[in-house]
């Protein structure tokens, strides 16, 4: 009902620019343009989880983009979702693009829609928040992939299983401890994943603890799923990440060093993807060598 309303309400009154705030205008063309204007780029987090899919992100998670992000999630600013929904497909072409349009493992074409998972909030959120933005965004983003010639659609496909503790303040080894197991796949998601390439979707990517977590749970419904076959094991990439720690906080190297060194491969038949709106500053520095 909540949501229902303050879409009538964001029709009918004024509002200012969620992103910078200027006057009558609920995104000016200058905080639109930042979104707009973004170039998708593949994100790392330091430490980087066993088992994070490949995750591309529009742009820093700063300033307007910052704010426009939170004034969807938090504050049900509901006219956002189509802006944010383009620049998450956006991010969601140019990680299919690597390697050949829609390509999987070393550029092997990939067959079928596009099939956008989005990472599940929690019961909770949803209901104090009113809506369940990162669905309200993948929808968005689904019609525009189709409008741009991308069959796309929507597979909203994973649960948590379990409660799990609010992320906020913890650090990268508590969110993957608070996640640990708290994914699942909804009974016949599995089969439903097996029709096309997958792509998980979220608003925003800090430790990668979720996304690692939901890329778990989809691999997992994978084996179970006749036919899935048995999981591949890949090395986890590592390249370039001695000079990123040198410095670093006794615990946190040795918790890097101690992370599994190999994490189950997409038994979905490609290498998993995932694309966010935004993520940390530092997770765009990929060119570590």
């Amino acid at each position: 009902m909540r949501g229902w309303w303050q879409d009538l309400t964001d029709l009918v009154l004024p509002a200012d620019c969620a992103g910078c705030g200027a006057p009558r205008t609920a995104l000016c063309p200058r905080c639109r343009a930042t979104l707009d204007a973004g170039v998708p780029r593949r994100v790392r987090p330091v430490p980087e989880p066993a088992g994070l899919p490949v995750v591309h992100a529009v742009a820093p998670y700063a300033a307007e983009v910052r704010a426009l992000l939170l004034a969807h999630k938090e504050r049900g600013a509901l006219a956002l979702a189509g802006v944010l929904g383009a620049a998450l497909a956006g991010a969601v072409r140019v990680g299919l693009g690597e390697g050949g349009a829609g390509a999987g493992p070393a550029g092997v074409p990939g067959s079928g829609p596009v099939l956008l998972v989005p990472v599940p909030s929690a019961r909770w959120a949803v209901r104090a928040r009113g809506h369940d933005p990162v669905r309200r965004m993948a929808f968005a983003a689904a019609g525009e992939l189709r409008r741009t010639g991308t069959p796309a659609r929507v597979t909203a496909v994973l649960r948590q299983r379990r409660a799990v503790a609010d992320q906020a303040g913890l650090d990268a080894r508590r969110r993957l401890e608070n996640l640990a197991g708290a994914l699942e796949v909804t009974p016949g998601g599995g089969r439903l994943l097996g029709a096309g390439r997958v792509v998980l979707v979220d608003d925003l990517m800090t430790t990668g603890a979720t996304l690692a977590e939901a890329a778990r749970a989809l691999r997992e419904a994978a084996v179970s799923r006749p036919g899935g076959g048995t999981a591949v094991y890949e090395a986890i990439t590592r390249e370039g990440r001695e000079e990123r720690r040198s410095g670093a906080h006794r615990e946190r190297r040795e918790w890097v060093h101690s992370a599994p060194e190999k994490a189950a491969g997409n038994t979905l038949g490609r290498v998993p993807h995932a694309a966010v709106i935004a993520a940390p500053c530092d997770s765009f520095e990929i060119n570590r060598n």
